[in-house]
C-alpha cells in the first residue's frame, strides 16, 4: 500500500473525504459505517472541514471515530477564511474539536485565502500548534504564487501540506505548482480525486482507463485513484458514503501503474502545456 509522509506521520496515500456527508439523516448510519469500513481497510486519514454542512460533517466524523483508537487516526480539519484571524480562530477550532470529540487535530488547514492577512493566519496557526491543539497546519486552494508568498513569511516554511482539486481531467496544478511542491518537499492533498459530474463520467467511461482497469482486475474508479497518488507525494481523499465503495477506494493504494500505462493515460488526458487557473469547486 502506497504511503507518504504527512507532518511527522507515514500514512496510506488514500484517505477518506467527507464533503457532502452528514447532511441527510436517512443516510447518516451508512455514512458512519463507510468511514469505519475505510479505517478497518487500512485508511488512517479522514478529511473534514467546519464548512461542510456547517459542522455536520465534523459531527459525523466524531460519531464514526468515537470507539476507534484516536492515535491510529490522522484527522484533517479546515478553518474558514472568515474565522482565520487571531480573534476568531480559537473559537472556531474549539467548536470543531468538540464536534469531532477529540483534543487535537493532526492537520489544520486554512481553507482558502480571505481578507485576513496571511501573516496573521500563520502566526495564529503556529500559536495553536505550540499549544498542542493542532499537530501541524497547512493550506488549501493555494496556487503557486500563494505558496511562494507563504514561504516568505515568518514560520511560513512550517506549512505541512497544500490541498487542491486534482484528477485526470483537471491537471492544471501539474504545470508549475506540483513540481515546485515536490522540490520544496511539501505534500500535496488531492480533493475531488475522481472528479464530479460529467468530468467523472468521462474518466470512468474512457476506453484507456477501462482497459487498464481490466489488466489490474480493478474498477476504473480505482485506476483513477491509483493515478492520483503515483508520485509518492500526494494524498487522495475520495468521498464515499457506501462501505464497500470506501473499502475499494482504499485498496486502490495497492495498485502500481506501469510507465506504459501512465503514458497511455497521458495521451487520453493530456498534461497541461501552459499555466491554468486553479480549479476550485
Amino acid at each position: 500500500m502506497k504511503k507518504l509522509l504527512l507532518g511527522d506521520r507515514q500514512v496510506p496515500a488514500i484517505g477518506l473525504g467527507t464533503w457532502h456527508m452528514g447532511d441527510d439523516q436517512s443516510t447518516r448510519a451508512q455514512e458512519i459505517k463507510a468511514l469505519q469500513a475505510g479505517v478497518a481497510a487500512g485508511a488512517r486519514v479522514i478529511d473534514t472541514a467546519e464548512m461542510y454542512g456547517n459542522g455536520r460533517s465534523e459531527a459525523l466524523v466524531g460519531d464514526a471515530i468515537r470507539d476507534l483508537n484516536r492515535d491510529d487516526l490522522f484527522i484533517i480539519d479546515k478553518v474558514l477564511p472568515s474565522n482565520a484571524s487571531a480573534k476568531r480562530m480559537g473559537h472556531s477550532l474549539e467548536t470543531s474539536l468538540k464536534l469531532l470529540g477529540t483534543d487535537y487535530v493532526d492537520l489544520y488547514l486554512y481553507h482558502w485565502r480571505g481578507a485576513v492577512p496571511l501573516s496573521e493566519t500563520v502566526e495564529t496557526l503556529q500559536k495553536f500548534q505550540q499549544a498542542g491543539k493542532i499537530k501541524h497546519w497547512g493550506v488549501s486552494n493555494f496556487d503557486l504564487p500563494d505558496m511562494q508568498e507563504l514561504l516568505t513569511l515568518p514560520d511560513g516554511d512550517q506549512v505541512a501540506a497544500n490541498e487542491d482539486l486534482y484528477n485526470l481531467s483537471s491537471r492544471g496544478v501539474e504545470y508549475s505548482l506540483l513540481p515546485w511542491q515536490r522540490q520544496q518537499q511539501i505534500p500535496f492533498i488531492a480533493y475531488t480525486p475522481v472528479g464530479a459530474g460529467d468530468e467523472r463520467g468521462n474518466m470512468m467511461t474512457n476506453k484507456t482507463v477501462k482497459q487498464i482497469a481490466v489488466t489490474h482486475n480493478a474498477t476504473p474508479w480505482q485506476i483513477v485513484l491509483a493515478w492520483d497518488i503515483r508520485d509518492g507525494n500526494t494524498l487522495a481523499i475520495p468521498q464515499s458514503g457506501d462501505p464497500k465503495h470506501a473499502v475499494d477506494n482504499i485498496k486502490a493504494a495497492s495498485i502500481d501503474l506501469s510507465q506504459d500505462e501512465l503514458d497511455q493515460l497521458d495521451v487520453a488526458f493530456p498534461k497541461p502545456t501552459s499555466k491554468q487557473p486553479l480549479d476550485v469547486r
